[in-house]
């Protein structure tokens, strides 16, 4: 067997979870199995994923909210296919008609006046470029970010991150960081003066637990930055491309950042892409200074390509209009699920196909995790706040999809409830893998 091709069957499950264990990250290994999640991704269609031993999965984490257009989108795999006939990665230092044509199409759907693209190749990267433009650009020192918020675990989108545990090993960090509490307008008003070069905020906090702000909340922080001529940074790497029902969640207020990051669903699922999107202002600090930041693959020839693709996917498919219609009966049906189980779970949020579900204790995630893959439905607590689930499916979801996930989340808190627990592990309900999965 070739080492590119997909292994298949338990015996080579086994073998895989083995080596990672061995050469990658044993405790990963652990925690997922705990969780029912040890998976080793096989097939991969639209919404759904396989395991090699033939288990299929609605896939509701997609890598964070990365498969928006679901994995291997055919017209996304042929571009890509498409390019390889004619593209590499290209070379940074020069001038690329793939960067130019992405960036441009960029500047259309992005909100207000950002029309300005700086390329990475992951979030952190994109967040590292947005925090040096800012206090290149105003000449100040201070970024203000949120508690429990995330950026990513680069240097300084590390900093800006707002949980301890993520930042106490590597310390001393970037220093002038100040954190506040997500959603506290009054709390940002304080902090934010003539020294801060920039607030960034998530307009809804991901691995902090879905967490939507009160309306008014993002306005609020552009009239701080306003007031004292601070600029705005809107992390959309999560809530972007389509992902609340809206191209961009600070759409929903009509708010209008300085600088926006996004990365994740803007590689199709195919290849590794991020984009830093800013205003001509802002830009003026680069004119000067053209070579200050460099990324070797940061919007190769090849990953413009595959983006310009998902772009037109989202478009012509009306994903983001999916999106939304798919999150109005995503979130009844979690509200009915709320109100049945009130002694589990506490709330349900979130905005479109964005949602989060917070149980009572923490202890459930991984438990509610276990028993959603026994029914064949992949999720996962948020990372900064355990007693949230995370639920995230691709936005090529339909009705049946999202019913099948309302039945298994219910099946799953009954099972939760009654004390089942991995010594079930052999009933499953999760429906095996066709001969071939059509993409």
């Amino acid at each position: 067997m070739s080492d590119l091709a997909i292994p298949e069957g338990p015996e080579e499950r086994a073998a895989a979870l083995a080596d990672f264990a061995t050469y990658l990250n044993p405790q990963k290994v652990r925690v997922m199995r705990t969780a029912g999640l040890d998976i080793v991704e096989g097939e991969r269609s639209g919404p759904w994923v396989w395991d090699v031993d033939g288990r299929r999965f609605l896939d509701c984490f997609t890598s964070a909210g990365s498969f928006n257009v679901g994995r291997r989108h055919p017209a996304v795999v042929a571009a890509a296919k498409e390019a390889l006939d004619h593209l590499d990665h290209g070379n940074f230092l020069l001038c690329s008609a793939q960067k130019a044509r992405l960036a441009e199409r960029l500047a259309e759907i992005a909100p207000g006046n950002l029309s300005c693209t700086t390329f990475g190749t992951g979030g952190g990267e994109a967040i590292d470029f947005a925090l040096k433009l800012a206090r290149g650009s105003t000449g100040r020192p201070t970024i203000v970010s949120t508690v429990n918020g995330y950026h990513g675990h680069t240097g300084f989108a590390l900093s800006a991150g707002g949980r301890d545990a993520f930042r106490e090993p590597f310390e001393p960090l970037m220093p002038d960081f100040r954190f506040v509490p997500f959603g506290d307008g009054d709390a940002l008003r304080a902090v934010v003066d003539n020294t801060t070069a920039a607030v960034i905020l998530e307009p809804i906090q991901g691995e902090g637990g879905i967490v939507v702000p009160p309306d008014g909340y993002l306005t609020a922080a552009r009239e701080a930055c306003d007031a004292v001529g601070a600029l705005l940074i809107f992390d959309e790497i999560q809530t972007g491309m389509g992902r609340t029902g809206k191209w961009f969640a600070s759409q929903h207020e009509g708010v209008v950042p300085d600088i926006m990051t996004i990365a994740k669903s803007l590689g199709g699922s195919l290849a590794a892409i991020s984009a830093t999107i800013y205003t001509e202002e802002v830009r003026e600090f680069l004119i000067p200074h053209p070579f200050i930041h460099l990324s070797t693959f940061g919007g190769s020839d090849l990953a413009c390509a595959i983006a310009l693709a998902t772009l037109e996917v989202i478009e012509a498919e009306g994903l983001v209009e999916n999106a939304a219609a798919m999150g109005v009966r995503l979130h009844a049906g979690l509200a009915e699920l709320a109100a049945a189980h009130p002694d589990m779970i506490a709330e349900t949020r979130g905005r479109g196909l964005m949602a989060g579900l917070k149980y009572r204790e923490d202890s459930h995630g991984p438990r509610m995790s276990y028993q959603l893959s026994q029914r064949g439905v992949l999720a996962i607590y948020s990372g900064n706040e355990p007693s949230v689930m995370r639920v995230m499916p691709s936005l090529v979801v339909g009705p049946d999809e999202i019913d099948l996930l309302l039945t298994a989340l219910d099946d799953s808190v009954r099972a939760v409830r009654s004390g089942d627990g991995p010594a079930d592990a052999g009933t499953t309900r999760a429906r095996r893998r066709p001969e071939r999965a059509t993409t």
